[in-house]
């Protein structure tokens, strides 16, 4: 660890997982934080799933949605990775001193929709006002509590041979995040995919144990995710760049800005590891969806290069993908 905490620690990558390994598991680490999923699944008579989350984004509207619509489907989003189905919400807010109610009412007219949306209630909040300068505008925290419905999401799950399926095009939000901070970059029409990802999980539930993993590659973005699976499981992963289903806006924008889409962040998409023999009818299953339309099977798992993610290209190499080192986009969640 550095001696002071940089942006880099908030990257997703390789100084989070730092920052986690080395700060945080030593002094509060259990069996169900140990895990390091999107959510814990707790134990009881009906065992639920929870998860929590902090919301920073700046700017805090952007195409697509805003911080109350981002903090409201981010959670419900780990909620249902971990295979639970999203029942209630906490929604606490830290107010920046000066604060214009117009934007407070939007952003909370927003969030108030998602819930109403995505059917769940939320039950409990907090509201802090601090001075200005304190806090750039507004800050949301937000927690979720669902009931499990597909236990035994786990990295551990994974066997060699499984399918790798994202459920449409990626980089979306980082791009578009960076371009509302700074449009005097680059003008391009991008949109975040920021969305409720709960009802396609619990479509992939119907897979049984052929659904092995879900995660939501947000911070780090699916190289990082992968990475991470790898390394996690033990085995390797091997992605088809030419499968890979990217926005030819997106694409442009980073070839442009020397940026890799694979690390941008998204906010409304999953990757499923699921049996090869039930590839298809996941494919089947996220394709009813509007969001999951440009679902596609972009790698598979190997025995090969365990614990590391390989990007075969068109051109039969290969290029080794690893979590990301430090921080490649603004604040983006």
């Amino acid at each position: 660890m550095d001696e002071y905490i940089s942006l880099d620690y908030g990257s997703g990558g390789r100084k989070t997982a730092a920052l986690i390994q080395e700060l945080i598991l030593p002094r509060f680490g259990n069996p169900a934080l140990n895990s390091l999923g999107d959510g814990a699944v707790l134990p009881g008579a009906e065992q639920l799933v929870f998860s929590t989350d902090s919301f920073v984004v700046s700017p805090l509207f952007f195409p697509g949605g805003n911080i109350g619509k981002l903090a409201v489907c981010g959670t419900l989003n780990d909620v249902a990775m971990a295979g639970g189905e999203p029942k209630y919400l906490s929604f606490s807010l830290v107010i920046g001193e000066g604060f214009p109610t117009k934007d407070l009412v939007r952003i909370l007219d927003t969030a108030a929709e998602e819930a109403k949306k995505a059917g769940v209630s939320v039950v409990t909040g907090d509201t802090k006002v601090v001075e200005k300068g304190s806090c750039d505008g507004l800050f949301i925290n937000t927690a979720g509590i669902g009931v499990l419905k597909r236990p035994g999401l786990a990295s551990k799950a994974i066997r060699p041979g499984d399918a790798v399926l994202v459920s449409g095009p990626l980089g979306n939000h980082g791009l578009t995040i960076l371009l509302a901070r700074h449009p005097q970059m680059l003008e391009a029409e991008l949109m975040s995919d920021c969305a409720n990802l709960a009802p396609m999980a619990a479509a992939l539930y119907s897979l049984g144990e052929d659904l092995r993993v879900l995660r939501d590659p947000t911070r780090g973005g699916l190289a990082t995710v992968c990475a991470e699976l790898a390394e996690s499981a033990g085995l390797g992963i091997e992605l088809e760049e030419k499968a890979l289903p990217i926005d030819p806006a997106v694409r442009t924008a980073c070839d442009l800005l020397g940026l890799d889409p694979l690390y941008s962040a998204n906010e409304g998409k999953l990757i499923a590891i699921v049996s090869a023999d039930k590839a298809e009818e996941a494919l089947s299953l996220l394709r009813r969806f509007p969001e999951g339309k440009m679902a596609a099977v972009i790698g598979e798992i190997t025995n090969d290069h365990p614990s590391y993610t390989v990007l075969k290209t068109p051109w039969g190499s290969g290029r080794l993908l690893t979590a990301l080192a430090g921080a490649q986009f603004p604040r983006i969640c």
